[in-house]
């Protein structure tokens, strides 16, 4: 970050806890070696039976049926164990993060930014003016026309998470509020509350 021949500029995405759990579920098969591969990097940073470690377990996003401490058996829910714990991991980092931010020397600063990505899909011309500014590039038409394309077309692919198409990217700001339980939509807050904090979801 100090190289002067680098110049180089860190932006940081996040995306509502919530809403990332609920994109999670969707590909939840698609996603479930990544979701093992990052539980398995807490579990390297953290010695096992230190105190720390144990305060994870019991905060361990469970799916529905296993909240009374029962095991994954069948696969929908070993798959829902993963990707919850591994959302938690992610929120932790996040916080991590974010708490580096706050402390970070002005060189620091300057360097970094972060992006809500209900912002951009809200404001995008606004948001990729701002995002190009701090990176010290200006902004083509072209390129504002794309970003307002793929943030406001007429479609909205749910069934297909990694297919990149334009669609009206604001359906998927508020999706979680229809497809995750009370009871997960909790569960995420206190896993992640911390992070939702300062982020102001």
């Amino acid at each position: 970050l100090r190289e002067p021949g680098l110049n180089l500029r860190v932006v940081q995405l996040f995306r509502d806890p919530r809403a990332v759990h609920n994109s999670r579920l969707k590909a939840r098969q698609a996603l479930l070696r990544e979701s093992v591969q990052v539980l398995r990097s807490r579990h390297r940073a953290e010695p096992r039976g230190s105190p720390r470690h144990q305060q994870q377990q019991q905060h361990l996003l469970l799916p529905p049926g296993l909240l009374g401490g029962g095991r994954a058996s069948q696969p929908q829910h070993r798959a829902e164990f993963f990707l919850g714990g591994a959302l938690e991991v992610i929120c932790q980092a996040w916080l991590r993060d974010l708490l580096l931010a706050r402390r970070a020397p002005a060189w620091l600063r300057r360097r970094y930014t972060q992006l809500r990505y209900e912002d951009l899909v809200r404001e995008p011309r606004a948001e990729l003016r701002r995002l190009l500014r701090f990176a010290g590039l200006t902004v083509p038409p072209a390129l504002e026309d794309f970003v307002l394309n793929m943030t406001r077309g007429a479609a909205y692919s749910s069934d297909r998470p990694f297919l990149i198409s334009a669609r009206d990217a604001r359906e998927a700001v508020h999706a979680w509020r229809e497809r995750l339980s009370r009871q997960q939509v909790r569960q995420v807050e206190a896993a992640c509350g911390e992070a939702m904090s300062i982020l102001a979801y």
